[in-house]
């Protein structure tokens, strides 16, 4: 993009259902993508297996919101065995850490020994969550950080948990692959709902942000509308 790229333009190009990537980590330009196919996550259809299940509520992980939302990006933009390559480029950690400080992006963090070990981050508009990018160092670490944002989200009364793409990995939690059209009118729906990412009850964490223990999450994540 030559044009000037802002947070605030970034929040429009999500009211209009497109986001932003790069080539490359190291490839300095971005691009506006809007997939002819979408992923998206249903709140009310989350799957949990069972081994998951028991991680979540042994609370192996300390979770925390929004105390390291940076570095969880230059982790999301690392090299990985399965990923050796990503498009989180330094534009793109510009972009959503001066969208972070507006409070519209945020990152669901798992903890481990006091060492970020997994986690993930997006952007918060409306009744509308767009995932962006997540890594995980320890199994499981990426899978609670996302069954904790699936709680967060129903109770604040979130309508649409957009993926963007669809990949083996989030067919396991029940991901939805729907076309462009469909896509725009969940949206159109989520973005008349005024949900906050923020009120929640429970204990408040590092960062202001309430967490719960994994026996509430896995209550809120297994309910029904």
């Amino acid at each position: 993009m030559s044009r000037v790229f802002g947070p605030n333009e970034l929040l429009d190009c999500y009211r209009r259902g497109v986001f932003p990537m790069a080539d490359d980590r190291d490839d300095p330009r971005l691009f506006l993508v809007d997939p002819d196919l979408r992923g998206v996550l249903p709140l009310d259809g989350f799957r949990v297996s069972k081994s998951l299940r028991k991680t979540i509520r042994q609370d192996v992980f300390e979770v925390r919101i929004n105390t390291a939302f940076s570095r969880v990006m230059e982790l999301c933009a690392e090299a990985a065995p399965d990923r050796p390559s990503t498009w989180i480029n330094s534009p793109i950690l510009n972009l959503y850490s001066a969208l972070h400080r507006l409070g519209h992006a945020h990152s669901v963090e798992s903890w481990f020994d006091g060492e970020l070990v997994g986690g993930l981050y997006g952007v918060s508009l409306k009744g509308a969550f767009f995932g962006e990018s997540m890594f995980s160092r320890v199994t499981d670490a990426s899978k609670v950080a996302l069954a904790h944002l699936v709680a967060r989200l129903k109770h604040s009364g979130y309508l649409l948990l957009d993926t963007q793409f669809v990949t083996p990995h989030l067919l396991g939690f029940g991901v939805e692959e729907i076309g462009r059209e469909e896509f725009q009118l969940r949206l159109a729906a989520a973005l008349e709902v005024d949900a906050q990412f923020g009120s929640t009850g429970g204990a408040a964490g590092a960062a202001g942000a309430a967490v719960w223990a994994g026996v509430d999450v896995l209550q809120l994540i297994t309910q029904t509308s």
